[in-house]
């Protein structure tokens, strides 16, 4: 060959020279198999060594030296473990159960105590197996080992998910990073009434009709800012067969990330709620109930320092619209009261004695000067309260805010009025009027705790009026 071809000014070839060999692979830039295999297992997670047919060590990765303080220039070549990572007392014990895993099926598991480089012990949870040769019979082992805490620390974590998603008492959603359901455990699907299987990957509004907004508001602020503080009460509709079902759940939010990910990356939010309707509405009424004493205990003070009966009856009323109504009338029957043990006749026609402004906040005004009956039509609530000698609860329901402004307005009632509730007012066995409390749409309709409610203020009014009747009767 010329010096200008061993100095490679051309790459052409002679046609009688023969194109040189490679002893190494096509590509001159790709890993050997060797360095392959050792990047492997120094970026395993668990600890490794290797032993061939005769106990000698062949491979040792960074987490058996991180564990135990031995380099691999340290322990490979060595003869078993006797001697230096292991107890000479202990060393024949170990290696035999070793060695044993290579003529065992399967993989074998042994906990062992292993010594460390400055002296310590480290109790580990080893897995071995057998090496095969080309010819299938062993040619060595392997053993990849862990300490013994935190392999415990694992199998508890694994536990932990699978009783959470399998037996807990309470409800368990894994939400994803779109804020959809990607695991649900079984109390969360009765609690959303749906599959576990049927709600994932669905959105939320499809399963709550109420509380999606705030929820997916929680979930949001925990894939970004991490776990609240405190669990939340959140107020949700669940849609079922037979309607909306609003329920409150008590819910705690918890932000997953990927433990193989060097910064963290979220992989979505894990939702645990337990179902604490009942708790809180008890709490609710009780608190409702405090309320409600305390207002009349508070308008029985402030009446009994008014001197016109009639004026102690708008204090009473005034009273109770704090939280109950938005409007209260008070109608008393025209001419004589009825007599004891008896019933009104029919007409019966109401006098129009005190009324809240309709058009603003304010007290209570005292009409009914003229003597003027008002003109409810046959079969208004308030009649039918006289009639019946009972309370009588109206509603607009549904209806479209015109068509609940014609009714209210067909009922000489404000006409912003959606929900009544009318109480018959009683003293000395006689009827005197009604007392008619009226709600806005921004309310709901009155309920059976509302009419005790209403029932006792009526009482309370009805006393001021017969005593402010048996005044004027004085008078007179």
């Amino acid at each position: 060959m010329s010096a200008s071809r061993r100095s490679g000014a051309t790459d052409e070839l002679g046609p009688d020279e023969p194109e040189p060999e490679r002893d190494g692979p096509a590509d001159d830039h790709g890993p050997d198999g060797s360095d392959l295999l050792a990047a492997l297992l120094d970026g395993m997670d668990a600890a490794l060594c290797a032993f061939d047919a005769h106990g000698v060590v062949t491979h040792w990765n960074r987490e058996a030296e991180r564990i135990l303080g031995w380099t691999a220039a340290e322990a490979v070549g060595r003869q078993g473990f006797a001697g230096w990572a292991v107890r000479s007392a202990d060393a024949e014990e170990v290696e035999n159960r070793l060695l044993s895993a290579m003529h065992a099926p399967g993989r074998q598991v042994h906990e062992f105590a292993l010594l460390t480089k400055d002296g310590g012990r480290v109790l580990v949870r080893t897995q071995s197996a057998a090496v095969r040769g080309p010819d299938g019979k062993p040619a060595g082992l392997y053993c990849a080992f862990s300490e013994v805490h935190a392999q415990i620390d694992l199998e508890r974590s694994i536990a932990l998910s699978e009783a959470l998603l399998q037996d807990a008492s309470w409800g368990v959603v894994l939400v994803d990073a779109d804020l959809r359901p990607a695991v649900v455990n079984a109390h969360a699907a009765r609690a959303l009434n749906t599959g576990r299987t049927a709600a994932l990957g669905r959105p939320l509004g499809e399963l709550l009709a109420q509380g999606v907004e705030e929820l997916e508001s929680a979930l949001t602020h925990v894939l970004a800012e991490g776990a609240p503080p405190a669990p939340a009460e959140i107020w949700v509709g669940v849609r079922t067969p037979e309607g909306e079902r609003r329920r409150c759940w008590r819910s705690g939010f918890v932000r997953l990330a990927s433990p193989l990910a060097e910064e963290p990356v979220p992989l979505g939010v894990a939702w645990l709620f337990a179902d604490v309707t009942e708790a809180k509405q008890t709490e609710q009424e009780a608190s409702l109930l405090r309320f409600r004493t305390n207002q009349l205990h508070r308008a029985a003070r402030a009446a009994a320092e008014c001197e016109d009966p009639a004026e102690a009856a708008t204090v009473h009323l005034d009273f109770a619209l704090a939280g109950f109504a938005d409007h209260a009338l008070i109608d008393r029957l025209a001419g004589a009261t009825t007599e004891p043990g008896t019933e009104p006749t029919a007409p019966v026609r109401l006098v129009r004695v005190a009324a809240t402004p309709s058009g603003g906040p304010g007290p209570s005004l005292l009409t009914g000067r003229a003597g003027l009956p008002v003109r409810y039509p046959e079969g208004h609530p308030a009649l039918q309260c006289v009639e019946r000698t009972g309370s009588v609860r109206a509603t607009a329901g549904t209806a479209s805010p015109e068509q609940a402004r014609a009714w209210a307005q067909a009922r000489q009632w404000p006409p912003d009025t959606v929900h009544a509730l009318c109480a018959v007012l009683r003293s000395r066995g006689r009827t005197l009027g009604v007392v008619t409390f009226l709600r806005g749409p921004a309310r709901t309709p009155f309920e059976r705790p509302d009419t005790t409610y209403a029932e006792h203020i009526a009482t309370r009014i009805a006393i001021c009026l017969d005593l402010a009747g048996l005044l004027k009767h004085d008078h007179d």
